[in-house]
């Protein structure tokens, strides 16, 4: 194992002393190609290209003799610190951070970003980075080949969002580039790249002040709110709302189709959670209320006009899907995009049957529950209203 190593972050200025010193002892260097042409690399030492991180750092383990690896922004910001240093490797480190590329982006835009979520986008993570995007107002995401500026844009469809695409920062080659969402697939983007992906924000913008970074309280405590307290109409059971969030558990990264969304009252509590949401309805009016009702609740959301299940179609592929009327067509054409959970509510036993049918017949576990609930008024605990449903819910084996 090596004796000493070393993390060095470089954000394209000078190397600190504590760098300097640590690259002069240095008898193997790892980095990208700009990296070991620094000057400060000795000309001796065993030079090692990082492209995948788990070989170098099997290479330094098996080196007798003091390595440093070099790495743009800060290393421990989604850099390589954490492979280094986990179990399978065994290497304790020593780092000389720099500026995040991250924070150096926002720096360019002259944005605050103690309110920004920040993503890595890999092939693999690419729908889900996009999710963050849909459902925040200020995303900055850290790009690799094949999951850069363009393909974002693409998988962004019908939703705006202004880019800023900060190309190779720090170096002599920098150049930072602001335009539209639908634009940026026009164009071919050298690497690496930042995107800060902005828009969307609720009314009045976000607060000054802030105490938790990337996170927004919500305004309102609780969920499986009434209706009128997350900024929608009222229609649907709250009981029944919260053991739908309950089945699903939309979650950030999560894109969530409410089909049927009514009033919007389901669509704005998933929001709430940090999920993206799609919230599919025939009737305009409804889209415009569930539209409203996301606005006075502060959070960000897709209403698409248009009657089920043909509209689903051309959807981007869920995480978890509610479907609030259609019956078994709807439930047919939700299994077949392959959600991980789907929830489902109906009226009667033979229509709750014929969906839990549906639901199997497309690779489901299903379960089903009698809900019944009544209100009641706690001044003279007469009956203000009831409530008896079956709800059904899928989880695909």
């Amino acid at each position: 194992m090596a004796d000493r190593v070393t993390v060095i972050g470089w954000d394209g200025s000078p190397l600190t002393e504590a760098a300097r010193s640590a690259l002069a002892a240095a008898t193997l260097v790892a980095g990208a190609a700009h990296h070991l042409a620094l000057p400060e690399v000795p000309a001796a030492a065993e030079r090692v290209r990082l492209g995948s991180v788990d070989l170098a750092a099997r290479r330094i383990a098996g080196h007798r003799g003091t390595a440093v690896v070099l790495a743009d922004g800060d290393p421990g910001l989604f850099g390589v610190v954490r492979t280094l240093r986990a179990p399978e490797h065994g290497l304790e480190v020593e780092v000389v951070p720099a500026v995040s590329s991250v924070a150096a982006a926002f720096a360019r835009a002259g944005m605050p970003w103690d309110d920004a979520r920040v993503v890595v986008a890999h092939q693999r993570t690419l729908r889900r980075a996009v999710n963050v995007c849909r459902a925040h107002p200020k995303v900055a995401v850290l790009t690799s080949p094949g999951a850069g500026p363009a393909e974002l844009a693409l998988l962004l469809d019908g939703v705006h969002r202004t880019f800023v695409i900060c190309e190779e920062l720090g170096t002599e080659r920098e150049q930072v580039t602001v335009l539209t969402s639908d634009k940026a697939a026009d164009h071919v983007w050298r690497d690496p790249n930042v995107v800060l992906v902005i828009g969307g924000g609720a009314p009045g913008g976000a607060p000054a002040g802030g105490w938790l970074m990337g996170h927004d309280t919500p305004a309102v405590r609780g969920w499986a709110l009434p209706a009128e307290d997350t900024g929608g109409h009222t229609g649907q059971d709250p009981t029944l709302r919260a053991a739908q969030l309950g089945r699903l558990g939309p979650r950030v990264g999560d894109l969530v189709w409410d089909v049927g969304c009514a009033g919007g009252a389901f669509a704005v509590e998933a929001a709430r959670l940090g999920a993206a949401v799609l919230a599919v309805d025939a009737d305009p009016e409804a889209c415009a209320r569930t539209e409203t009702a996301a606005r006075a609740a502060g959070v960000q959301l897709q209403a698409v006009p248009g009657r089920a299940p043909h509209v689903l179609e051309r959807l981007p592929e869920p995480d978890v899907v509610r479907i609030g009327g259609g019956g078994v067509p709807v439930v047919t054409a939700c299994t077949d995009r392959r959600p991980e959970r789907i929830v489902a509510h109906a009226a009667t036993r033979d229509e709750a049957e014929a969906m839990s049918n549906a639901l199997a017949d497309g690779g489901y576990e299903v379960e089903c529950a009698l809900l019944q609930t009544v209100g009641l008024d706690p001044a003279d605990w007469t009956e203000r209203a009831r409530s008896v449903v079956f709800l059904l819910s899928g989880r695909r084996t």
